[in-house]
């Protein structure tokens, strides 16, 4: 749920990309992955449901919900589950969260800048040899608690001013790294904004989940999601529904208006 990029440093980046990527940087992070078939596969035009604020609300009738891996148990996952719902684990994996039960873990030297919402910091992803056995035991949670799939968020610190160098290259790597970490616990990883590396990432991702690309005018950086039978879970939170969601049904996207706070409440396309 970070939106903190600029549409002027999109426009002045989106450029780069093509030159930053290796074929090394490609393969790096695939070998483990757990088989395609034995992962949960949302395809376009699921409804869904995202909430990380308040008291969860389980009677919302739609096949798949979005929730904090951290604040929810195997209990909920599994009450969910019998509902017929399919579960996304949120959890942060570009920022380090100060009111995380393994906060204390993460050297000081990994945390960069705020980055907008208090008690967070960003992460120099470029540290993997450090971050790598930190995200694998939030990982290793999710799992653990039944979770069908993770949301990894805060995925494009190298368009933010995080206190850190980083680079298109630096980001690739790491997000490639999150998703085989994921895959290689036999869940599904969507790619969670990041919309200048679509193209690059959409082969090793098995969705996305996006904030306001139609209020940012790149919703089509997100079709080859759809293109290759992937759900794109879309959410607005200023423009009303009648101002997107034609667009976005014509596109195959999941989409619908949240409150900034993502509670219960949603306005559904």
């Amino acid at each position: 749920m970070r939106r903190t990029r600029s549409a002027a440093v999109l426009l002045g980046l989106a450029l780069l990309l093509a030159s930053c990527t290796s074929d090394g940087d490609r393969d790096r992070g695939r070998g483990d992955d757990a088989p395609r078939d034995e992962r949960w596969m949302p395809g376009p035009g699921l409804a869904w449901q995202w909430q990380l604020s308040g008291e969860l609300d389980l009677s919302v009738d739609v096949p798949v919900y979005d929730i904090d891996g951290f604040d929810h148990s195997a209990g909920t996952v599994a009450e969910l589950h019998r509902a017929g719902r399919r579960v996304i684990c949120y959890l942060s994996t570009g920022s380090w969260e100060d009111f995380r039960p393994d906060a204390a873990e993460f050297p000081r030297s990994l945390l960069g800048r705020g980055n907008g919402w208090p008690g967070e910091r960003w992460l120099d992803v470029r540290r993997t040899d450090v971050l790598e056995p930190l995200m694998a035991a939030r990982v290793d949670m999710c799992r653990e608690k039944g979770f069908d799939a993770v949301e990894p968020d805060n995925m494009d610190g190298y368009l933010n001013a995080t206190g850190f160098p980083l680079t298109a290259a630096d980001q690739l790597r790491y997000n490639r790294l999150i998703a085989r970490l994921v895959h290689a616990r036999g869940m599904s990883v969507g790619l969670k904004n990041d919309v200048e590396q679509v193209r690059e990432l959409v082969a090793e991702f098995d969705f996305a989940v996006n904030e306001q690309c139609a209020r940012y005018e790149e919703c089509g950086s997100l079709t080859p999601f759809v293109a290759a039978g992937k759900a794109v879970f879309h959410v607005e939170y200023e423009l009303p529904v009648r101002t997107f969601c034609p667009t976005a049904r014509k596109l195959g996207f999941s989409s619908m208006r949240k409150r900034y706070e993502l509670d219960a409440w949603r306005e559904a396309c």
